[in-house]
């Protein structure tokens, strides 16, 4: 983690705009995240929400705007490799299929390996200590970091992606739908993992989502995009609780509540499709 005093904010978003030709995918973002806080950016697809986060991880150059790491910018993509590495272990990014981001024919903890070789110094005895660390931060043991990830449940594969992405004690971690792949009691069981970590470290998390009804369970506070820009934000339980914005009360009144039923809609002719 970096030496700054805690007062900067682990991240802060000013005026992030992004156009793809005439449209615009992005229009004036700002957000800020406090150090160990957590802010949800919900809306539906579409509405700019994973555009934002690839902006802020430096997956896309943003059209306007500044992004701001404990105080420091992007240094660019023609920044010096070093400058990159450093920039990278601000930040990292978890994303919705871990399956995609790790080597389908390396062993667990030999990627946890790899992340640390590259960004650290850690090598032999030390280095074996600290993949044996995350692993065991994750809820995953020796057995597992042996395995290759076509033997691991989905669960225990996002589970991996954390790891890599905490590998090098990033100030900033992205986690864009990282969950909505999963069953909804595995959902719950990365949600607590999720807290627990936050609790344990000076970790921060932007969690990307178009479901209200987890943002609950690891958010402080929520931002609601619409086509772009934002039109709510404030403490998630106020937001959730007693929302202001029309577009954020219809997308909680689409969360299914308990003794919800779905309603079948009655046609023209009168029969129910």
């Amino acid at each position: 983690m970096a030496d700054e005093p805690s007062s900067l904010p682990a991240l802060r978003v000013t005026g992030l705009r992004k156009t793809f030709g005439d449209f615009v995918a992005v229009d004036g973002v700002d957000l800020e995240i406090v150090p160990g806080g957590s802010l949800a950016v919900v809306g539906e697809s579409g509405s700019g929400k994973t555009t934002t986060a690839r902006m802020i991880v430096g997956l896309e150059e943003p059209t306007a705007g500044t992004v701001l790491l404990g105080g420091r910018a992007h240094p660019g993509r023609r920044a010096a490799t070093a400058e990159r590495r450093r920039f990278a272990r601000e930040v990292q990014m978890v994303f919705q299929d871990p399956y995609a981001s790790l080597d389908r024919r390396q062993k667990v903890g030999d990627s946890l390996a790899e992340i640390l070789a590259l960004h650290t110094d850690l090598r032999g005895a030390p280095l074996a200590d600290r993949v044996a660390e995350l692993l065991d931060q994750v809820g995953l043991d020796e057995r597992q970091g042996a395995a290759l990830p076509r033997a691991l449940s989905g669960g225990q594969r996002q589970r991996v992606a954390i790891a890599r992405a905490l590998a090098v004690r990033p100030r900033l971690l992205v986690l864009d739908e990282a969950v909505a792949a999963l069953d909804v009691s595995v959902q719950a069981q990365i949600l607590t993992l999720l807290t627990d970590i936050r609790r344990r470290t000076e970790v921060a998390y932007l969690f990307i989502t178009h479901d209200l009804g987890i943002v609950r369970h690891v958010c402080d506070d929520v931002l609601v995009m619409h086509r772009g820009r934002v039109v709510e934000r404030g403490p998630a339980e106020t937001v959730l609780t007693d929302p202001e914005a029309p577009y954020t009360r219809r997308l909680r009144d689409s969360v299914p509540r308990r003794g919800w039923k779905p309603t079948r809609r009655t046609a023209q002719n009168g029969s129910q499709e």
